[in-house]
């Protein structure tokens, strides 16, 4: 058994290592200090349910964008508040072009892969951007990444995403969880394989999302808008996928008030693994999974007396060092510093987290947005 931890241990310390250094080789993005006129048009597409505490915020930050070739289309599925009214009342002033679509309320597996879809159809675009209603977006947004896409050519943008707030230890613990995502996806996409993106800050090209035949033969699942759809267009396109590596570009969304909301959530993130349709994913999620399980194996065999102390704290070494000083680089480059002292506590939770999900995703059935979703 102290083989087989120390060998799983060792193997996540390398596996982090090598995550931290290509975070450090990827150079942050300097966009061009204006993007030309004839740069290309993009279409935002927002899909929400019940955003009426969020929408106007969003929409706000759009009126303050320095990019101005773009439209933005709000897909409403069925809001039982007042979203909709305030998407008709603020299109009537917008500085930009802002197209509600009103969704039917007929019943489908994925209502937000709907949404996108029936926006994307109506899309004036060349790039399609997607984000959510509870987010918020900087002046630059749109410009670094049509900036970004200029430079590079990319069929698929993943951008940075993190929270707005830090106000509980329940904030700065999901805003450390949600960092090693978005910089475990950037480093996998740099290093080619790439595994992991959000819808909150994506863009990829109309005529790609086409050619990919878009959610077609993942279109049953309610999740896996983002990262489903990056993984065809990456077997499509091997080299196409890419991070965009700038503060600039950071999108902000809020974090969970309740556990119920964030389990639902977390459980709906890990329903979409049985559909990858490349083993490496699984199999990092696998690993990932006996990493964190690791630690608690060696702490209970050391308490049984099977274990010595040394090997105990050799595997927790391994874990926790290499982890930390990988999610500190990302948490200062979110500009999220006040949360670095929590990935301590993180990772002292982390491995209970990670086992609970594993076994919770091999249930079926969540909510979201008051509706019930397999």
């Amino acid at each position: 058994m102290t083989i087989i931890l120390l060998v799983v241990s060792g193997l996540y310390a390398l596996f982090t290592t090598v995550l931290g250094f290509t975070w450090r080789s990827m150079l942050p993005f300097r966009s061009a200090a204006t993007v030309a006129p004839a740069g290309p048009a993009i279409t935002v597409v927002i899909p929400v349910r019940n955003e009426a505490e969020n929408i106007e915020n969003l929409l706000n930050d759009f009126s303050h964008q320095t990019y101005t070739r773009f439209e933005v289309i709000v897909a409403d599925d069925s809001s039982t508040d007042s979203t909709l009214a305030i998407l008709y009342q603020f299109a009537q002033t917008a500085s930009f072009s802002l197209r509600p679509l009103p969704l039917s309320n007929e019943r489908t597996a994925s209502p937000k892969k709907r949404a996108i879809t029936q926006s994307i159809a109506i899309a004036t675009g060349d790039l399609i951007v997607t984000t959510d209603g509870d987010c918020r977006v900087g002046p630059e947004w749109l410009a670094t990444i049509a900036s970004f896409y200029e430079r590079t050519g990319a069929k698929l943008i993943s951008g940075p995403v993190t929270f707005t707030r830090e106000k509980t230890i329940f904030d700065a613990l999901q805003t450390v969880e949600f960092a090693s995502l978005i910089g475990s996806g950037a480093c996998t996409m740099a290093l080619g394989v790439p595994t992991m993106c959000n819808g909150a800050n994506l863009c990829y090209e109309k005529r790609v999302f086409a050619e990919v035949d878009g959610f077609a033969g993942v279109d049953h699942l309610a999740s896996g808008d983002d990262e489903l759809l990056m993984h065809k267009i990456a077997v499509k396109y091997p080299a196409g996928v890419h991070f965009l590596k700038s503060p600039l570009a950071v999108v902000q969304t809020n974090a969970h008030q309740s556990w119920r909301g964030f389990y639902n959530q977390r459980k709906r993130w890990a329903s979409k693994w049985r559909a990858y349709k490349s083993y490496l994913p699984s199999v990092l999620a696998v690993f990932v999974f006996l990493s964190n399980a690791a630690p608690m194996v060696a702490v209970g065999g050391w308490l049984l007396g099977f274990l010595n102390g040394n090997a105990t704290l050799a595997v927790i070494g391994l874990k926790l060092l290499p982890e930390f000083l990988f999610l500190r680089q990302i948490l200062v480059f979110l500009q999220k510093k006040s949360s670095v002292w929590v990935i301590p506590l993180t990772q002292l939770v982390y491995p209970l987290y990670v086992l609970f999900f594993g076994l919770a995703a091999q249930g079926k059935g969540y909510s979201w947005k008051g509706r019930n979703l397999n």
